[in-house]
């Protein structure tokens, strides 16, 4: 199958996603119409416009009948992530005169969920920008084809694929549409109640719904640019943490809680990492900060509950610069964003599922070598009994995607160290570069508007290859050089 042929399976429904999108990005006109910014209305408008011609075109497309290949799905998904971005620059460069490759960099951080930003000052920005910063993260938070997927009237082969393409494989109902609405559902409810959380500390509703759909997706974005410090408000701290939290939990724990009125979410071994790694997170960071930073305790215990919960949920937000901590300090914080939070949740990283995963497989592989090879040892993963044959598979793939994420942060780091000559710290780098390739957000200062051309496209690579798992990109990537049968 060729390129052309390959394509037109799948161009009609990247057209019906870009339809989709230019729907759900027409809302900041909302904005700049209720607080009068009519200045923003074109450059807002400029999205939804795009997208909407863009995917016009593309469901002209004639579709080839025969079933798309999953390799065409890997890189259709990579593809529409790639588009939004670059279009969802335009009303930064256009209302703000913002150069375009840190509008795309602003754009990209928005829907991977990353939080790093270009803008030399957040507070100058408009109330229509501001929102839309907000929404990209929010939108992103569970994905552009889980949303549109959600919206669609039918169930068909590509939709499934182009659903698993984008590291999605929570399968809440029997159809890939049901679970699509099932989980936005659940996510309007998270978000709703993030809200009026939120609300409790005293901030004002504008503050309170920027900062719930950034966390409840854990985005990072903030209103400020001293971030939630600048609300000096350390009760808002603590009140964030649980929707951070909220973000990075499995959402089928939501969907069982509300089918069958009652879950533990401790018979999850994802919800248990989470916490462990979080109650791990403060005891360490507590630790080092009182003994290698010398600050009093009850300040370190608040730093190291709020980084600890933002790290692991991989959300941007931080009350401090790990700038400031000593060089061991910063490279735990890395291990817990590399980790991540669970599979079918808004967090980014290598994800919790897998960790669990790597670690029952080294015991299953130890275990193996111990024994006659006539013996069969049965590989358990959630309670289930999984065929070896299965689990082989599975286990190979599993391992594949943990080793390309340290592969990708390894190259990358050495080629920013080459790219953006700086005075901070090579653990400060390392660090910068997991925020990014782990949608994170949280940042030591290194990015910033003064970074070199090549190292802000690198970060950009970065973020849009750590949202998807690298494996659509390197698909995207080859979809140019090699012929896919």
């Amino acid at each position: 199958m060729d390129r052309i042929e390959r394509f037109s399976t799948i161009a009609p429904d990247i057209g019906n996603i870009f339809r989709y999108m230019s729907v759900a990005t027409a809302a900041p006109l909302l904005v700049a119409a209720i607080y009068r910014e009519w200045e923003m209305i074109l450059p807002m408008l400029s999205v939804p416009v795009t997208l909407l011609l863009l995917g016009t075109l593309l469901v002209r497309v004639p579709r080839d009948e025969r079933e798309a290949p999953l390799s065409a799905a890997l890189m259709a998904v990579a593809l529409i992530w790639l588009v939004i971005a670059l279009v969802s620059a335009l009303p930064f460069s256009l209302g703000l005169g913002v150069p375009y490759l840190d509008a795309v960099f602003e754009a990209m951080s928005g829907w991977t969920d990353t939080g790093l930003t270009m803008m030399r000052s957040v507070e100058d920005l408009p109330r229509t920008l501001l929102f839309w910063r907000s929404l990209m993260q929010w939108l992103g938070g569970l994905g552009i084809v889980a949303f549109t997927i959600a919206m669609a009237s039918r169930t068909g082969l590509t939709q499934f694929r182009l659903y698993r393409s984008e590291g999605r494989s929570e399968a809440l109902m029997p159809s890939v549409v049901a679970t699509g609405m099932e989980m936005w559902k659940i996510y309007l409810v998270l978000t709703v109640a993030s809200i009026g959380l939120v609300l409790l500390s005293g901030v004002p509703p504008w503050d309170a719904v920027n900062i719930a759909l950034v966390a409840i997706s854990t985005g990072g974005f903030s209103l400020h640019t001293e971030g939630i410090p600048f609300y000096n408000n350390p009760f808002l701290e603590v009140l964030i943490v649980p929707i951070m939290i909220a973000g990075a939990l499995p959402f089928k724990l939501y969907y069982i809680l509300y089918r069958q009125n009652g879950v533990r979410f401790f018979d999850d071994q994802q919800a248990r990492l989470l916490f462990m790694l979080i109650a791990l997170g403060i005891v360490v960071i507590t630790w080092d900060l009182v003994t290698l930073n010398a600050t009093d305790i009850p300040t370190a215990i608040r730093h190291a509950l709020f980084m600890s919960a933002a790290a692991v949920t991989t959300t941007g937000f931080q009350v401090t610069s790990p700038n400031e901590w000593a060089s061991v300090t910063v490279l735990f914080l890395s291990m817990l964003m590399v980790i991540g939070g669970a599979s079918g949740s808004t967090a980014g990283g290598i994800k919790l599922s897998r960790v669990v995963l790597a670690f029952q497989s080294l015991l299953w592989w130890f275990r193996r070598m111990f024994v006659s090879g006539n013996v069969l040892v049965p590989f358990k993963y959630d309670g289930r009994v999984i065929p070896k044959n299965v689990a082989d598979l599975e286990v190979s793939r599993n391992m594949l995607i943990i080793m390309l994420y340290f592969l990708s942060i390894f190259v990358a780091t050495v080629l920013v160290m080459h790219l953006q000559p700086t005075a901070f710290d090579s653990s400060n780098v390392i660090f910068e570069v997991v925020s990014a390739m782990c949608n994170s957000g949280i940042s030591t200062g290194f990015v910033s508007p003064d970074m070199t051309w090549p190292g802000k496209i690198l970060f950009i690579l970065l973020m849009w290859i750590g949202r998807l798992e690298v494996i659509p990109v390197i698909m995207f990537v080859m979809g140019f050089f090699k012929r896919f049968d």
